[in-house]
């Protein structure tokens, strides 16, 4: 195909980046919609924080078996089994009643159904359709996933003040339904479908390479394996998990109102948006681990400031340092898992690492809700967060970059 031509890789990434942004729209959701459950239901925060986290520790699990199932039915048929799962599961979650309604919704058909939409699908749709800037491709997935926080959490936030939050769950399952509707007329699980090779490729690329067997019995066996997942786990702690979930809330008992603590986490997602795509350009100039090791650093002594800050001003800075590095942490991981175990083991053990994440994500979701209603506030959260970011530093200098599992060669480069 002519190089002045539209290549329809780049309808494909139009959609997923479509997608990816309404699942983290919807994954963000429950942030904004813990205060209006206590008000209505009167259900302890520590309650709510646990459906939160069961959706959190889903969406981890979810990641390795979708990867599974994309790879033996192609990403169109998974995702739009994902949307229609986000649909049904926002739809159900505006008819809650008693807790075990919310544990179903907002905590499994909901954890499910995004991690369906996640990590691993637009890894596989880069690598299935792009040679020529399959990095720009995926920085923009990641930036995609940062502008559903920066979309959602302000709109969500309108839409409950002035029509109540269950008007607007249901106006989140009728926009995922209506997704469904482009992903199913034009996605396409990879360039033949169309006649095409994948962009940038100017002769057919050989046989992908079937992963080695038991990699991920030698991946455990590895120290790298099992520093990148601890990190990993203290990235998904004091991100989606703390401050995901718990920095509204905090922001409104300090008296900040509840517009200005929404645009604080909008603010955040647009700087979200810029230092993923920052951390992307200089993953590929300097190393990694320093990077890693810079990130945490940064992210441990915002937390560590976080307790005193109690005026909209501090919190809009607060917004600005930690959003540069919210999920700048993924290139430099990804970089890290695909120079140790292998390109083309990466979804395999990329998927587990990032299971670590969403492990650590669920347990700071309902440690911040617990530890609010014995202490009273976050301020205990908040410091011991900081604490293990700074840890996860030290951890990251320390990560071998040396290939601990045999490599088939990268299709890529043979094309």
């Amino acid at each position: 195909m002519s190089r002045n031509r539209w290549h329809p890789a780049w309808t494909i990434v139009a959609i997923t980046a479509a997608i990816l942004l309404l699942s983290s729209g919807v994954r963000s959701a429950p942030g904004v919609l813990i205060l209006p459950f206590e008000h209505e239901f009167g259900w302890g925060r520590s309650s709510i924080s646990l459906a939160i986290s069961l959706g959190l520790v889903l969406f981890g699990l979810t990641g390795p078996i979708a990867g599974a199932l994309i790879d033996r039915h192609g990403p169109r048929r998974i995702m739009l089994g994902g949307v229609a799962l986000i649909a049904v599961s926002s739809g159900l979650g505006a008819l809650i009643a008693v807790p075990w309604h919310l544990y179903l919704t907002w905590g499994a058909l909901s954890g499910i159904g995004t991690g369906i939409i996640g990590s691993v699908l637009g890894a596989t749709v880069a690598n299935r359709w792009f040679v020529a800037q399959r990095g720009l491709v995926l920085g923009i997935f990641g930036a995609a996933t940062s502008a559903g926080q920066l979309v959602f959490i302000p709109l969500l936030m309108a839409l409950v003040t002035d029509a109540g939050w269950r008007t607007s769950v249901w106006l989140l399952a009728v926009l995922a339904g209506l997704a469904m509707l482009p992903a199913w007329w034009l996605m396409r699980d990879a360039p033949a479908d169309v006649g095409l090779l994948p962009y940038g490729a100017t002769a057919a690329l050989p046989p992908a390479t079937r992963s080695h067997g038991g990699v991920m019995h030698r991946a455990i066996r590895t120290p790298a394996f099992w520093l990148l997942s601890a990190t990993f786990f203290v990235c998904g702690a004091t991100s989606n998990g703390l401050i995901g979930t718990h920095l509204i809330p905090h922001a409104i008992e300090h008296g900040i109102g509840q517009s200005t603590a929404a645009g604080a986490l909008a603010l955040m997602g647009a700087m979200n948006f810029v230092g993923t795509i920052a951390s992307g350009w200089l993953t590929d100039r300097y190393s990694p681990r320093r990077l890693l090791a810079v990130y945490y650093g940064v992210r441990g002594l915002s937390l560590l400031g976080l307790p005193w800050v109690t005026d909209p001003a501090g919190l809009m800075l607060f917004a600005i340092l930690f959003g540069l590095d919210y999920i700048a942490t993924v290139p430099p991981t990804s970089a890290l898992v695909a120079d140790i175990f292998g390109r083309e083991h990466v979804g395999r053990v990329f998927g587990w690492v990032f299971c670590a994440h969403q492990i650590g994500a669920a347990l700071a979701a309902w440690a911040g809700g617990a530890a609010r209603e014995r202490i009273g506030d976050y301020a205990a959260a908040f410091i011991v967060a900081g604490v293990m970011a700074i840890t996860a530093a030290v951890l990251a200098s320390r990560i071998s970059r040396a290939p601990a599992v045999a490599r088939a060669p990268d299709p890529a480069r043979s094309a």
